[in-house]
């Protein structure tokens, strides 16, 4: 016969939960350290070492190649559906 187990409790959130990358010229808080980078790289430019702006422009092309990726998605789902459309109204004649 299996034993019946009770679920475990969930977690409490802990005062470490919240954003890990904090700006270090505003006190800004980011979940990701991408979103750090480009925050930094876009509102403090004048403030950034070279690592920093190393790290701005590895993420600003990181986001843009990110976004063309979801604009081509974006334009055959598009294509897709309007094809799809003119299908379904040429047999619907």
């Amino acid at each position: 016969m299996p034993e019946h187990t009770t679920p475990p409790e969930p977690a409490e959130p802990s005062a470490s939960s919240g954003p890990p990358y904090d700006c270090p010229y505003c006190d800004r808080a980011f979940h990701r350290e991408s979103y750090l980078a480009l925050h930094r790289g876009q509102t403090h430019p004048d403030d950034l070492t070279d690592a920093e702006r190393q790290a701005f422009e590895t993420a600003r092309d990181e986001e843009e190649e990110a976004l063309r990726l979801f604009r081509l998605q974006a334009l055959a789902a598009l294509v897709f559906i309007y094809f799809g459309f003119l299908l379904v109204y040429a047999f619907s004649l």
